[in-house]
């Protein structure tokens, strides 16, 4: 596997193009994203140049445009807020270590290929956690859009304090965001081909308030400092160390789902495939050097990664040129943002908001399963109001019992116990006749498919309920996995065969779950010679230890079948 992703000039002029356009539609979504994390605009520039170049260059989804994106922006803003608030002096440096260690966190995870693993957890969970991480941009966005300065305390805080934030809105800052929103949401399809919306209500609405209201009170960007970032360094508390390490590890993760889902996405677009493992690696290079520079952290953006696509890319190269163009408006024109008025910014981000949120699924999940539709909604309101890390943890552990008990429902009818021929499964006429000749002496304990832990209770129910029988046979034929607890319950139904005198036959283990079942001692209780690959001849020899005549075709009565089952046993009867 090459260290740096697939780059060649073969379409220079769709790669470059591509770069280009979304480079436009980047510029507005950074400094809206940098504002409204409390980082500053120019840390949502640099974020966009350090992740959008490192992993283009060492990512494994070579259109994937990487950038701050709502979800890591909301993540971000309650770091800074938290780590500021604790420690004034030093809580940013703080934050941006934080970024540091999301992206070592990201490199760990690609470095041990855990990438496949990341977005396995059930569509509920990821709908309702992305459409939490919405509803917080939107409360996030309301102050500033009505012309407020934000309130202490978050999304939780933002509730608490609407009331104020409506009493005292500022009609112009307030105009001005909605005349941005009406901009993006309004502007026809033709010339959303040409041009993105976001870009031109930046531009149309900051040359607005210039002319028509230069005078009016409006909070603005202010001055952007141009040219290189100074570097952050680690810089560590004692007391916020354990805290700094969980939210680095959550931010990483978010960004590893993030970024997958929308690799995803690039997937179906260019009928490629990604590399998981390795695009982890690259997004946590581009973290992890956003970190130093002082930047926002980034992940795959969808918006970026469709438009660099549908206008022609096809190599890193576009994701390359996107973060050098980034880099010119940071070193040389930086300074031609700072009379964006800070309502428009927040209209841009309110409409990411707006995006973010599943309508899809929200509008059918209550259609397709209420259980899901309950942990949809339960996730976002964790989500919104207490915890990510929490939220998604509950959710999926959650949507997994259920899964689990569902599973085993379906596994459960697959423990069968049989003593004549009664259709339950499948028999040939062969086996028909050998249990008739049984007189339903022999019991056959059916298993099929996959025995997890969840089976367990209807192995032992069924094991219970065991008619009287002289002999048991374990038919495992149909069984390619067995769990330890599956396998503690076939162990405890073998002792009880034995401690009652009944002969135990098993058919059809091999490979792991014959393995398993040596593991547990099982050959202890069942000898070499009662282990078969074939039902037919574990069931000659059944019919043999309870009736060894009717083989051969001369059937004995039941008194002296019981006589002769131990001498056929004894010496290993088979035929």
């Amino acid at each position: 596997m090459s260290l740096t992703n697939t780059i060649n000039f073969r379409n220079l002029r769709g790669d470059f193009f591509g770069g280009l356009t979304a480079a436009i539609v980047s510029l507005p979504l950074a400094l809206a994203f940098g504002v409204a994390s409390g980082a500053g605009p120019v840390a949502g520039l640099y974020g966009a140049v350090c992740v959008g170049f490192f992993a283009a260059l060492f990512g494994g989804t070579p259109t994937l445009i990487s950038e701050p994106t709502g979800p890591m922006t909301v993540v971000m803003t309650t770091i800074v807020a938290s780590l500021t608030a604790n420690n004034p002096e030093n809580g940013l440096a703080m934050a941006f270590t934080v970024v540091m260690l999301a992206g070592i966190f990201q490199i760990i995870l690609g470095i041990f290929k855990l990438g496949k693993y990341i977005t396995l957890m059930p569509y509920s969970v990821i709908s309702g956690f992305m459409s939490g991480i919405g509803i917080i941009l939107v409360i996030l966005q309301i102050a500033p859009f009505v012309g407020q300065p934000n309130p202490k305390g978050g999304v939780v805080g933002m509730v608490q304090n609407l009331p104020q934030l409506l009493a005292n809105i500022n009609p112009v800052e307030t105009a001005l965001g909605a005349m941005t929103l009406a901009i993006i949401f309004l502007m026809p399809s033709k010339i959303k081909r040409f041009a993105p919306p976001q870009l031109v209500a930046l531009v149309l609405v900051t040359i607005v308030s210039l002319v028509f209201f230069g005078n009016a009170d409006i909070r603005r960007i202010g001055v952007i400092p141009m040219g290189l970032p100074t570097l952050q360094l680690p810089t560590f508390t004692a007391s916020q160390i354990t805290v700094m390490i969980v939210d680095g590890a959550m931010l990483g993760m978010l960004g590893c789902i993030d970024t997958l889902l929308t690799a995803v996405i690039a997937d179906s677009l260019t009928r490629t495939e990604h590399k998981s493992d390795k695009e982890l690696i690259g997004q946590g290079i581009g973290n992890l050097v956003s970190g130093l520079c002082g930047g926002l952290p980034g992940a795959g953006a969808t918006m970026g990664t469709v438009v660099n696509i549908q206008t022609g890319a096809k190599t890193a190269l576009s994701g390359i040129t996107r973060a050098l163009i980034l880099l010119v408006v940071v070193l040389w024109a930086a300074g031609l943002t700072q009379s964006i008025p800070m309502a428009v910014l927040a209209g841009i981000a309110l409409k990411v908001g707006i995006d973010i949120l599943d309508w899809s699924f929200l509008k059918r999940a209550h259609k397709v399963s209420w259980k899901g539709t309950a942990i949809m909604y339960g996730v976002m309101f964790l989500t919104v109001f207490v915890d990510l890390i929490v939220a998604v943890g509950v959710g999926v552990f959650i949507a997994n019992i259920l899964t689990i008990e569902r599973l085993s429902q379906l596994q459960s009818q697959d423990v069968k116990t049989i003593t004549d021929a009664d259709d339950a499964i499948v028999l040939n006429a062969e086996e028909k006749q050998l249990l008739d000749q049984a007189n339903g002496r022999v019991l056959l304990f059916y298993l099929s498919g996959p025995m997890i832990f969840g089976v367990s209770k209807a192995i032992a129910r069924e094991h219970s309920a065991m008619a009287d029988s002289d002999v048991l046979l374990l038919d495992l034929s149909d069984v390619p996995m067995l769990g330890v607890t599956a396998s503690l319950a076939i162990e405890n139904a073998i002792k009880d065969a034995c401690d009652q005198g009944r002969h135990v036959l098993i058919v059809g283990a091999a490979g792991k779950v014959k393995q398993r079942l040596e593991k547990f001692g099982i050959a202890k209780f069942v000898p070499s010679h009662h282990f078969f690959m074939n039902r037919v001849e574990a069931l000659r020899q059944a019919v043999a230890l309870v009736n060894p005549y009717a083989v051969s075709g001369n059937v004995t009565s039941t008194s002296e079948s019981r006589s002769t089952a131990s001498d056929a046993d004894n010496y290993g009867y088979q035929t």
